[in-house]
């Protein structure tokens, strides 16, 4: 089974997060997708980050009643600041028939030769880049192991919604609704 890993901090989960992620489902060879959270991205900030099963009970909601959508928590688990590399070498042992790729944004790869051993990644996982506005010009012949994908351009981020929760924006149609409730009603990101 093709299964898609779409690794992210997810703080918090938007439309944003949700419509790549049935993209990858709907119009690749992906069959599952699992959201694997990520504590901490050693090449991000902290300050702004939920705690870790905050940003885990929102991504639940979002997700609730998708069977080919589920979440991983294994990050929380590793050592931290947390590797793709471990991550994945981590998942294929105990999920040997998994066939993993990973589900990037095409912002990354710039800096993808700074992840830790990403050459060993780029051997043996296959990528699939979605588009990401501004990174129009990057040379792909200079990436092994990927497939673009021709997905719309997102244009919501976490940071526009946590900087707009902060204003008393009321942003409720750029996230599921449960999130938008459980977000307002825990008083997140004020």
């Amino acid at each position: 089974m093709k299964t898609g890993l779409y690794f992210g901090s997810f703080n918090p989960v938007h439309i944003g997060h949700l419509a790549i992620a049935n993209y990858m489902v709907e119009f690749t060879d992906i069959d599952r997708l699992w959201f694997v959270i990520s504590p901490h991205n050693p090449l991000k900030k902290k300050d702004t980050l939920l705690p870790d099963y905050a940003r885990y009970d929102l991504l639940k909601m979002a997700i609730a009643g998708e069977e080919r959508f589920d979440i991983s928590d294994i990050e929380f688990r590793l050592p931290k600041p947390s590797y793709t590399i471990d991550t994945l070498t981590y998942l294929k042992e105990q999920y040997p028939r998994h066939n993993f790729v990973l589900i990037i944004g095409s912002d990354n790869l710039p800096t993808f030769n700074k992840w830790k051993n990403y050459r060993l990644i780029e051997d043996n996982y296959h990528r699939y880049v979605y588009p990401r506005r501004g990174s129009e010009d990057i040379d792909l012949k200079q990436h092994r192991n990927i497939t673009i994908v021709n997905a719309p351009i997102i244009e919501v981020s976490s940071s526009f919604i946590r900087k707009s929760l902060a204003e008393g924006k009321n942003i409720r149609y750029f996230l599921p609704g449960k999130v938008y409730e459980e977000i307002i009603k825990m008083n997140y990101f004020k």
